[in-house]
């Protein structure tokens, strides 16, 4: 059987460089991330094995040093945390940081701020918290609850695919045809390579095996556009989570991977299709993290 990976797959730039900075914190003094770093509990485990804390509340928070995650927060959620006597370690991905200052262009130009995606993301919480007003769509029901305003001004959560994105703004304009629209294109580059791969990919195969976290946004988007275009689409968060009958009658099988998951695991779950599909020796498996930029992946969600 061949197995063939997607052009644009695996850990971002975004990622890589929030987990490398809090590594680099631990050399110097304690560090508490708030929130997940990333949606994989591979990578989550890893660093608390090298005496990271990962806690969900502030209140919680036992050292001086708290790190914000890649996904981003809200003015009002740094506010709080500086009140306390933190410090704050900035993580937060740059291609977050130009979808926060989309929104608030917007809104200081005196639009009515929508954004697509999921309201209850931390990313989404992040891009919305500062705002009075605002409202958060992900479906085409949900644009039908919209109210009218006459300057609407649209921006997206980074992993977002860009065609559902497209598809909302367009009904958006289609239902209040009075209205000024204005969209701000705000899902990042990596996301738009790895959900064209994935199409590419799942195109050419009989099974394709997303690898990301269970809580992975982006890696449950790459299953469902997979799932548009190949008939046996599994997600899997490890080598362990395979299954042999997948593969049964298959000739190529795919493999692609959401933004917070290390070359590392890809390669271990490839070994672990390969195992499972015919009985030969394979290259031992490597531990850790690999950040290392892979020719085959993509850049920054």
């Amino acid at each position: 059987m061949k197995i063939i990976r997607a052009e644009h797959l695996g850990m971002c730039f975004g990622v890589r460089d929030a987990i490398t900075l809090a590594l680099k914190q631990t050399e110097t003094a304690p560090l508490t991330i708030l929130g997940d770093l990333v949606h994989n509990e591979k990578v989550l485990s890893d660093l608390r094995a090298r005496g990271i804390a990962i806690e969900q509340q502030i209140a919680e928070v036992q050292t001086q040093t708290v790190m914000i995650t890649a996904h981003g927060t809200s003015e009002v959620a740094l506010k709080r945390i500086r009140e306390r006597g933190l410090n704050v370690l900035e993580a937060t991905c740059p291609l977050v940081h130009v979808a926060h200052r989309a929104v608030a262009e917007l809104v200081g130009q005196g639009f009515h701020p929508v954004i697509i995606g999921k309201r209850d993301h931390v990313e989404v919480r992040g891009m919305t918290d500062d705002l009075a007003v605002f409202d958060v769509v992900l479906t085409e029901e949900d644009v039908l609850q919209l109210e009218a305003r006459p300057r609407f001004g649209i921006a997206a959560q980074t992993t977002q695919p860009i065609d559902r994105v497209r598809h909302l703004v367009a009904l958006i304009r289609q239902r209040f045809p009075e209205s000024e629209v204005r969209f701000l294109d705000t899902v990042c580059r990596p996301t738009k390579q790895r959900q064209s791969a994935a199409v590419e990919l799942a195109r050419q195969c009989d099974v394709v095996v997303v690898i990301g976290g269970a809580n992975s946004n982006n890696t449950r988007e790459l299953v469902a556009t997979c799932g548009k275009h190949c008939a046996q689409v599994h997600h899997v968060q490890a080598p362990e989570h395979l299954r042999p009958q997948w593969f049964v009658g298959a000739q190529t099988t795919g493999l692609t991977a959401g933004t917070s998951t290390p070359d590392c695991l890809i390669d271990q779950v490839e070994q672990g299709i390969r195992k499972l599909t015919a009985n030969r020796h394979e290259e031992p498996l490597r531990e850790g993290f690999a950040f290392q930029n892979n020719p085959t992946h993509g850049g920054k969600s």
